[in-house]
């Protein structure tokens, strides 16, 4: 975390002014069991979650703050079948050794589920089948039917869902903010390295009690 906040980040006091709420909207991606639950995939691996709950602990504050604050919440989720799976990924898996390794997230296995978050009526929900949230969804159309030009980025992984998701942002017109502390990657380089390049090209970092206090 120390060379995440070393990157730039924008100063607490200009926030307020380019995170109106009612133009803007706090993206949590892929809050998942299988990627962050003890009982999930990656904690059966035996992966370090650690950085995974500190950053669900920012996320649920920010969840309860754009509550309060009137701004729009929505939530990404990876939901998988076997017949839905995408055959470029399969063939990946089978080239890297992996045959089967694209079993993630299965809808019927419990994997897919929200873990420790959780959307309420009138949130945003989003079903993906890979990295990138805005591919094959209608994320796009339902953010600007809400006039949302702004979308605040947090949840998992950085270098993966996160980075896809920001980047399609921005390349679909929005202001991207990723909000440094209420990310996570289950190594640290990932998660610096990620933050580097998407502050570098198409978005500007800043921290969960920053964006908080601008939505106070």
């Amino acid at each position: 975390m120390a060379e995440a906040a070393a990157l730039p980040h924008v100063a607490p006091g200009d926030l307020r002014a380019m995170l109106p709420a009612g133009s803007t909207a706090l993206v949590v991606v892929d809050v998942q069991t299988d990627f962050a639950a003890p009982g999930g995939l990656m904690g059966r691996f035996g992966v370090d979650l650690a950085p995974a709950e500190a950053a669900i602990d920012r996320i649920e504050a920010l969840i309860a703050a754009a509550r309060k604050a009137g701004v729009a919440v929505a939530f990404m989720r990876v939901v998988t079948r076997p017949e839905t799976d995408p055959p470029a990924l399969k063939t990946l898996m089978v080239r890297r050794g992996m045959p089967g390794g694209e079993a993630i997230c299965r809808a019927d296995e419990g994997g897919a589920d929200y873990y420790r978050v959780a959307p309420e009526p009138g949130d945003i929900e989003i079903e993906k089948l890979l990295f990138d949230s805005f591919h094959g969804t209608d994320l796009d159309a339902q953010l600007k039917a809400r006039g949302i030009d702004t979308v605040v980025m947090t949840g998992l992984t950085t270098e993966c869902c996160v980075d896809s998701t920001a980047r399609a942002a921005f390349h679909h017109g929005y202001n991207v903010f990723v909000v440094s502390d209420a990310c996570a990657a289950y190594e640290p380089d990932l998660h610096s390295g990620a933050l580097k390049v998407l502050e570098q090209n198409v978005a500007l970092l800043t921290t969960a009690h920053a964006v908080a206090a601008a939505w106070a």
